[in-house]
């Protein structure tokens, strides 16, 4: 957290946890940070002024940390790049009350589990997310070391998904005839399906 200002990232498609961990350990990761759940609240403007310039403003709260970020304008191409900024918070409800005594409000909420790997060479992370949606590992480092790594995963470029969790689950609640609201666990996801 705080190292780049940039952020470099793809996110891969698993049928389940249990093969992407076997993927993940064929390409030499080990676990470095412990599975923990996460909960997200994305803020914005009444009118989506953030949204509609591609812009992110989210407070998450994961494990026992609660860490404010801002993400800019994605740069297009095959990897999702853009600017990013975080602080860590000592308490999320004032800062959600800040948030919201400026004009922002929660417009979506998203829970997800992830544990962090990395190889021994430490040049990227990978991300196992389990998702109300389904299961991705987000693959983050230089372009060159996220292709290297997602072929020795077995996947190519077509395979890259470089959508934000937001409209993931907007497409999957449009395939599944739900109305979209927030992405989280419950009787209308896959809870189950790990």
């Amino acid at each position: 957290m705080g190292q780049s200002a940039t952020e470099t990232e793809i996110k891969l498609p698993f049928p389940d946890t249990q093969t992407a961990r076997q993927r993940l350990t064929a390409a030499g990761f080990r676990v470095y940070k412990r599975r923990v759940f996460e909960a997200n609240t994305v803020f914005d403007t009444p009118r989506l002024a953030l949204r509609r310039k591609a812009l992110l403003l989210r407070l998450r709260q994961a494990g026992k940390l609660t860490i404010l970020t801002y993400k800019g304008r994605p740069v297009p191409g095959k990897h999702k790049s853009r600017e990013e900024r975080e602080v860590q918070i000592p308490d999320s409800d004032t800062m959600a009350k800040i948030l919201q005594g400026i004009g922002y409000a929660p417009v979506f909420r998203y829970e997800k589990y992830r544990t962090e790997f990395q190889q021994s060479t430490g040049h990227g992370i990978a991300m196992l997310d389990e998702t109300p949606i389904g299961v991705f590992v987000e693959l983050e480092g230089t372009p060159a070391w996220i292709d290297r790594t997602a072929r020795r995963m077995q996947f190519s470029d077509a395979d890259y998904i470089t959508s934000s969790y937001g409209l993931l689950y907007r497409e999957w609640c449009r395939r599944n005839h739900i109305r979209p609201t927030h992405m989280v666990f419950g009787k209308n996801s896959l809870q189950g399906h790990r």
